[in-house]
């Protein structure tokens, strides 16, 4: 059995995920984009520009995406986000302003919470949300 993460794009977030992935694959190290199959003309679902199953691997970890311009009812929540664990202080900075600029928000700014207070996973912890909606939790272990 495998399980892999499958990142959807609807609403507004529908024709950004070929942008989201490069973008994704360009900040993580042993990334590549393995697969992208674009819908066919007038195929239901999508236009020929969206994709319509795609697959990207994060360092080494496959992640499946597709698009939809169907009227969806939902899409990303920061309720299930990405957790990346980092080595280095200066990996989780870097990270964490790619992944909170240009649009993207701050939900937990990145701190030092060693000792009092800390969440017990780490020293340094922060979370954002990028530009196309996906959720980032970035913890530097101790």
């Amino acid at each position: 059995m495998k399980i892999t993460t499958f990142l959807t794009f609807v609403g507004s977030q529908c024709g950004k995920a070929e942008e989201a992935i490069n973008f994704y694959t360009s900040i993580f190290p042993n990334s590549e984009i393995k697969r992208i199959q674009k819908y066919s003309d007038g195929e239901a679902g999508g236009t020929p520009e969206l994709i319509k199953h795609g697959v990207f691997t994060l360092n080494g970890t496959d992640y499946m995406v597709s698009e939809s311009n169907y009227n969806h009812a939902w899409s990303f929540t920061p309720g299930i986000s990405l957790f990346v664990s980092c080595n280095s202080e200066e990996e989780i900075q870097t990270l964490f302003a790619k992944l909170s600029s240009n649009g993207g928000q701050i939900m937990v700014p990145l701190d030092n919470y060693a000792g009092e207070g800390d969440y017990g996973f780490g020293e340094k912890f922060g979370w954002c949300g990028d530009k196309y909606g996906i959720s980032w939790q970035l913890n530097l272990a101790e």
